[in-house]
Formats: structure tokens, C-alpha cells, sequence
């Protein structure tokens, strides 16, 4: 990993003098799979690679080989939480901050606020409601129930995501694994179409929402029945009765500054991904989302 210098407040305020031109940042969240094992890593540091992506989220990276794959990129490090990191062609700021996010360093001097996340993966609620036994969660049937299941399993670390994100005035994306569908799939035209068993407003994403975070897929991709976009999972059929594929992988953003300029789905073929990866070294598929900034 190469080293780097976080530029200095004084620094940072004369560069912020010049007027900037739109600067385009490509992020991506990626699941690597309990650590990329199995001789995987060299195929995740082949996928960002051929991402072109400027930052990286990634999750279940619990083990230190994160600098590693950093290395292998040309890429700064840093550990967040017990199994997230970033992974940044610019400097991250290396001071004390909430283990789910970091300030990063752009070439123009001003910052970018990334998070990432990864929420509990259990009780599993899309499994609750179709009856598919997994971590002992109960069965369910209503929409009022998922909402009170996802909130027992991941209320909290949104709860104190949205607190931190309250105290930030410059751009923000976040990233991560949500273990959860979005509000925006879950609606009654896909339930109608048998896409998912029933309507649900999910409360993570809700809460992003009302915390000012938009969706950058649903951004590029408003019509949730002609965009799927599924990230889970490239491992099964669609017609596995023990599975359910859906989007549960995101790049939310806050922030006038930030414009979308596209959003695609890194995956094993042609079929379920806009960049095609093969063979394919995980059990989600990425997201990658490039902002004019």
C-alpha cells in the first residue's frame, strides 16, 4: 500500500478557493464472501480492477487481508467496523471517526464522506415470509410483522448510522450490505406480479430516506419492474424454492454537489449484470455507481 499524506486544513482551505469543475468518482459496494476465501482474493482484486472503480466498500472482510488486496490495486486502506473496510485511490483521512465511515481526500482538495455498512443478516425477513427455515426465524405473513422483524434485527446500527449522518454537512455516500430489501422494490406492482410475496415498506432504506439518502440505483432505474437490479445472489436459480433474489446490496448518496451519472450491476454474465465478471469470485454482485461531483 502506498503512503500518503492527508492534507493539511490549510491546504485543504486554499485548494478550496479554486473553483472546481465536475469531478467523476466511481464507488462500489461489494460483499466478498466471508473474507474471499478459498483462493478467491485474486479474483475480487481482478474485479475492482476491472470495475475502474475510485473507491470501494467492502463487507465480510473480517480477516487483515485487506491491505493486501489494496496493495494489489494501488489502493490506500482502512479497517472500519469488524468486517467492513474502504478501499480508496484517493487519501483517507486516517483520524478517529465512527467505525462505519471515513472522510476521503479528493485530488481537487474538497472531501467525500463514505460509510460503509453491514447490517445483520438475521432473522432474514424475505425467508420469514415465504416459509424458508434460516437462523430460527419465526414464520411470517404481514407486512406489519417484516417491518417488526427487520427492525428487531437491524434497527439499532441504522438507528445510530442515521444519528452520525445527522451531524455531517458535506456530501455523503454510503454504501453497503443491507441484509434487507428496499422500499423501493417491495411495492404493490411487484407483489401483484408475484415478483415478491406481499408489499413491504422496509425500514432501513425508509430511514435513509427520511435522512435525506437517496437511491442511486432508483435514481438511474426508477421503474422497479423493468429494473430489477438483483445482488442476491449469482450462486442460485431464481426458481430455487429455498432462496429469494432480490437487491439488498446499495450506494445511497446525500448531497446537491453529488449528480448520478450511471449505475451498473457487476455480475457473472450478461444476463443479470451490466459488467460481466467471470468466473465470478462471490455470492453478491456489486454495485457500481460514478457521480459527477
Amino acid at each position: 500500500m502506498r503512503l500518503v499524506t492527508w492534507p493539511t486544513a490549510v491546504a485543504l482551505t486554499a485548494i478550496a478557493l479554486v473553483p472546481a469543475q465536475a469531478l467523476e468518482i466511481r464507488v462500489l459496494t461489494l460483499n466478498v464472501q466471508t473474507d474471499a476465501s478459498d483462493g478467491r482474493l485474486p479474483g475480487i482484486v481482478e474485479l475492482i480492477r476491472r470495475s475502474k472503480a475510485d473507491i470501494v466498500g467492502i463487507q465480510e472482510w473480517s480477516k487483515d487481508i485487506g491491505p493486501d488486496a489494496a496493495k494489489a490495486v494501488g489502493f490506500n486502506y482502512r479497517k472500519l467496523n469488524s468486517d467492513t473496510a474502504l478501499l480508496s485511490r484517493f487519501p483517507i483521512d486516517p483520524s478517529p471517526y465512527p467505525s462505519w465511515s471515513a472522510p476521503i481526500a479528493l485530488p481537487d482538495g474538497r472531501k467525500l464522506e463514505v460509510f460503509n455498512v453491514h447490517l445483520n443478516h438475521a432473522p432474514y425477513q424475505p425467508f420469514q415470509l415465504l416459509g424458508i427455515p434460516y437462523e430460527n426465524g419465526r414464520f411470517i405473513k404481514t407486512e406489519e410483522e417484516a417491518i417488526e422483524e427487520a427492525r428487531k434485527a437491524r434497527g439499532a446500527e441504522v438507528d445510530a448510522a442515521v444519528q452520525s449522518l445527522a451531524s455531517l454537512r458535506s456530501p455523503v455516500v454510503l454504501l453497503g450490505d443491507f441484509n434487507e430489501p428496499s422500499y423501493l422494490d417491495w411495492t404493490a406492482a411487484t407483489a401483484a406480479a408475484g415478483r415478491h410475496p406481499i408489499k413491504v415498506a422496509w425500514p432501513a432504506t425508509n430511514a435513509f430516506a427520511r435522512a435525506g439518502l437517496r437511491d442511486a440505483f432508483r435514481t438511474i432505474h426508477p421503474d422497479e419492474m423493468a429494473k430489477p437490479g438483483y445482488t442476491w445472489t449469482p450462486t442460485t436459480s431464481p426458481s430455487d424454492p429455498k432462496d429469494h433474489h432480490d437487491r439488498i446490496d446499495f450506494v445511497l448518496f446525500r448531497g446537491d454537489e453529488l449528480r448520478v451519472r450511471n449505475v451498473k450491476i457487476v455480475g457473472e454474465n450478461s444476463a443479470n449484470a451490466d459488467v460481466v465478471i467471470s468466473p465470478y469470485p462471490t455470492d453478491h454482485r456489486g454495485v457500481l455507481a460514478a457521480f459527477d461531483y
